[in-house]
């Protein structure tokens, strides 16, 4: 009996010591005196190569700026741009589109370097399937598409369908599940008045204690590679700021709320594209602000976001990161984060089964996998 308990207990310590164990580690810290890094986006070409871009404020002024790794992100370099970059694409290790508040830039170096190739200003997003064949999304309603790598851009006429005004209506994703099957999320917002008849903007402090009210979501749909796009609405709270598709017919669905004293800051949702088309929720707590969902191979799917401080819950200040691992998209479990990771959004970015995580305030994780 006795060699049979030592036998068992040999191998649930192996069994034990058999798990990955899994930790989001801070690779990249940008803390310099008087000085500190916006990263607004965060993409991995492969990977070993990925870019972040954002801003720099040195001494109260603003500068464009970047970080490349080409060792999957444990070494980084802060190299300078000439526009500060909101959003990144990239079609595979080499070539990749920047957005900025002017218009697109293209690498084929991995973010090494980059050119201007002009475009529509104020957009927020963009979306490649070729290296010629892409598609563009930002403010007062506009989407375009491109046949030539982005070098020129025509409208997408069903952009323009909803009945909405252009001033309060903006696209603000795109992501395709394959080649054939795609989808452009947007919203339409008008500005709400105060009780004396004022807008947010001259009563903030007013503004600040209110809940959000329901607005309009905007659904461009695809099924033939962005020949054709079938436009639809529906009138909800929130904004479908995040869409992930998975090649299994399966994917994850991001609502953000942005009213102050909303009881939700977030809701994650199922989608099946392939199938129904339905969706369901998956995923909310009112002590985690959810910035961005993610997707892995083998059905896994990554929350990213930040600790709810108190009553106000997207506070200006820096909150604790927490990421949660989701199996099967529907039992959701904290994963550790280094203690030292503060942000007000969280990015994530995943090449194949590797992940990493950058913030706002200048911090790059990566996902370490140990056997």
């Amino acid at each position: 009996m006795t060699r049979l308990l030592l036998s068992v207990a040999t191998l649930l310590a192996l069994a034990v010591s058999g798990r990955t164990a899994q930790i989001w580690e801070l690779t990249y810290f940008y803390d310099q005196d008087q000085s500190s890094l916006t990263i607004q986006d965060l993409a991995f070409a492969s990977p070993r190569r990925g870019v972040a871009v954002g801003i720099l404020n040195e001494n109260g002024r603003e500068r464009a700026a970047s970080l490349v790794t080409s060792d999957g992100g444990a070494t980084w370099e802060l190299v300078r741009l000439k526009e500060p970059g909101t959003a990144l694409f990239f079609l595979n290790e080499t070539l990749g589109w920047m957005v900025t508040p002017k218009g697109i830039w293209q690498t084929q170096e991995a973010g090494r370097s980059w050119r201007k190739l002009g475009g529509p200003r104020n957009l927020l997003r963009v979306y490649f399937t070729t290296p010629e064949r892409g598609w563009a999304v930002g403010l007062r309603k506009s989407a375009y598409e491109t046949s030539d790598g982005g070098k020129t851009w025509t409208k997408v006429a069903a952009a323009e369908t909803p009945k909405a005004k252009p001033e309060y209506t903006a696209y603000g994703w795109i992501e395709f599940a394959n080649p054939e099957v795609g989808m452009i999320t947007g919203w339409n917002r008008p500005p709400r008045r105060t009780d004396r008849g004022l807008p947010d903007w001259i009563d903030p402090e007013q503004a600040r204690f209110r809940r959000e009210w329901p607005g309009l979501s905007i659904f461009l749909e695809t099924r033939d590679g962005g020949k054709n796009w079938a436009p639809s609405t529906v009138s909800t709270f929130g904004r479908v700021t995040r869409v992930r598709f998975s090649p299994e017919g399966f994917g994850l669905g991001l609502i953000e709320f942005f009213g102050a004293m909303d009881e939700w800051t977030s809701e994650v949702y199922r989608m099946e594209w392939k199938t129904s088309g339905q969706s369901r929720r998956v995923y909310r707590d009112k002590s985690l602000v959810v910035t961005d969902i993610a997707l892995q191979p083998g059905g896994e799917g990554l929350l990213a976001g930040v600790q709810a401080l108190g009553q106000l819950k997207r506070s200006p200040i820096p909150g604790k990161v927490r990421i949660l691992r989701g199996s099967g998209l529907e039992t959701w479990t904290e994963m550790e984060v280094d203690y030292r990771a503060t942000a007000r959004r969280v990015i994530l970015a995943t090449s194949g089964d590797h992940a990493w995580a950058a913030t706002d305030t200048g911090m790059i994780l990566k996902l370490r996998k140990d056997p």
